[in-house]
């Protein structure tokens, strides 16, 4: 690899003659508070590598060959988040000043390094090299985000976790788990657990569905926590909600459940919002996920909701976030929401095209924007007429129509200082397995990832297929199921 080959681009980058070379004698020398980065580090080297690479603490003295992450004195660009790369002959060191940062600057060392290093096992008579020079790096954006749909087909933990490792090679920051939807409620309530032992045993077509018990979704955080991911729970409602009305009838309007549903039209579900056990419902829902979340967001849908008056829906979503934000969480929607919305709160913009007059108010309010335009971002649009796989609604979208936009000049009449980031929804109604799912997700989402992290002056279609095609060779070592585009010249 060059040092100009890294995905999402770096915003300085200075190469220099020469390589670095690990050899079995390398050890990880690491600062107090990065023990953690440097033992995931360790863990993606040792398997292919063969070589021990103990990690020790960076006073146990100079040595040519070793790696250092260093917190502290790195250039003052790279800000908390973002990271300093140095490669000569003699040493290869990260500085930052945050271990996200050291993190961030792992994931370029990993994408340096020949594609073996993902395989996971042996690979004898490997010069694990890496380009001399110099990277300066931080995030354009904070939010940096993905979504998978676990609702409509239900994802086991060690998927999510295997997603997760996708997501942080590419330095993004979230991932938005859709835990509820009319086919299937994904996560354990203990006050209202028929919602995972009734509403949990379906998903879109035949299958048997499934649920996260608390335990499933903790593990889910903790392994995103150390790859700094944050995970945002969506219970969505008041639309959505099949799964929920199937479990408990006195949820619905006329109090009678409605059998279990397994297609995939929208809009025809409704939580009864003139009910106080509604709003118990709710607090106590979303109570025990807030107490599982230590991210600050909880996601509560709000889209799609074709049953109810708009006063009606308004008064729910003013509520619902309230509720939301008594819990110490910041309250989360879909832009349709933004009418009703709170000003602390997020609007998730899926829109194909200017902000309509409710979302330019709740920004001006102080409604914040996550861009994910589904012509741009929605990982389950059809690359093209010959894929197989996804729906097409929002039409086909290749690589570069999810590379070629801008997020801070997407939406004209909305300052850009109130768009947080972007994120890439994996809706899965078409979606099988978890072939599937990477399937749809890879090439699009690094080129996604690309413009939440990397400097706009780098936005360049040419460059980004160039620099993406050295990344095929990875994803096979990984055993990553993608498409290859012929947008995209693989080599």
């Amino acid at each position: 690899m060059a040092l100009f080959d890294v995905v999402p681009a770096p915003a300085v980058v200075e190469p220099a003659p020469g390589s670095f070379t690990l050899q079995v004698s390398a050890r990880i020398r690491v600062s107090p508070r990065a023990e953690g980065v440097a033992s995931y580090l360790a863990d993606v080297l040792r398997p292919s590598t063969g070589f021990a690479l103990p990690v020790v603490q960076l006073e146990d003295g100079d040595r040519d060959g070793d790696i250092l992450l260093v917190l502290g004195e790195a250039d003052p660009r790279t800000g908390r988040h973002g990271y300093e790369l140095m490669v000569t002959g003699r040493l290869l060191v990260i500085r930052a000043e945050e271990p996200v940062g050291l993190f961030a600057g792992v994931q370029t060392l990993r994408q340096l390094l020949p594609a073996e290093v993902e395989s996971g096992s042996p690979a004898a008579g490997m010069a694990w090299a890496v380009p001399a020079g110099r990277i300066v790096d931080f995030p354009r954006f904070g939010y940096r985000g993905a979504m998978l749909d676990v609702a409509r087909r239900f994802f086991p933990v060690d998927e999510v976790r295997r997603f997760i490792d996708h997501l942080a090679l590419y330095k993004v920051n979230h991932l938005h788990l859709h835990l509820t939807d009319d086919q299937g409620w994904r996560i354990a309530v203990k006050q209202w657990p028929n919602l995972t032992l009734y509403g949990g045993g379906t998903e879109v077509g035949d299958g048997s569905g499934g649920y996260y018990e608390q335990s499933d979704y903790s593990e889910i955080v903790a392994h995103a926590a150390e790859r700094f991911i944050t995970i945002v729970p969506e219970i969505d409602m008041p639309g959505h909600t099949n799964a929920a009305l199937a479990s408990y009838p006195e949820l619905n309007e006329d109090g009678r459940a409605p059998d279990r549903y397994t297609g995939i039209e929208v809009g025809f579900s409704a939580l009864c919002v003139t009910r106080e056990l509604t709003y118990q419902f709710v607090d106590e829902v979303f109570e025990e996920v807030a107490r599982l979340t230590p991210g600050p967001y909880l996601h509560m849908g709000g889209d799609e909701v074709k049953t109810l008056e708009p006063e009606a829906y308004d008064g729910f979503v003013t509520r619902v976030q309230r509720i939301i934000a008594a819990h110490g969480k910041t309250p989360m929607a879909w832009h349709e929401a933004a009418r009703a919305a709170v000003g602390s709160s997020i609007a998730h913009y899926w829109g194909t095209a200017a902000a309509d007059a409710d979302v330019t108010a709740a920004v001006a309010r102080g409604v914040r924007l996550v861009l994910c335009p589904p012509n741009r971002t929605y990982l389950d649009m059809k690359y093209d007429d010959s894929t197989v796989l996804g729906q097409r609604w929002a039409g086909v979208v290749g690589v570069r129509d999810a590379y070629d936009w801008d997020p801070g000049s997407y939406l004209s009449d909305v300052d850009s200082t109130a768009v947080l980031g972007v994120e890439a929804p994996l809706w899965s109604e078409t979606i099988r397995s978890l072939a599937d799912a990477e399937f749809m997700a890879f090439p699009r989402l690094p080129a996604l990832a690309e413009l939440g992290w990397s400097p706009a002056s780098a936005h360049d279609w040419e460059s980004f297929r160039q620099r993406l095609a050295t990344h095929g060779r990875r994803w096979d070592a990984m055993g990553l199921t993608y498409f290859p585009s012929p947008e995209i010249p693989w080599r």
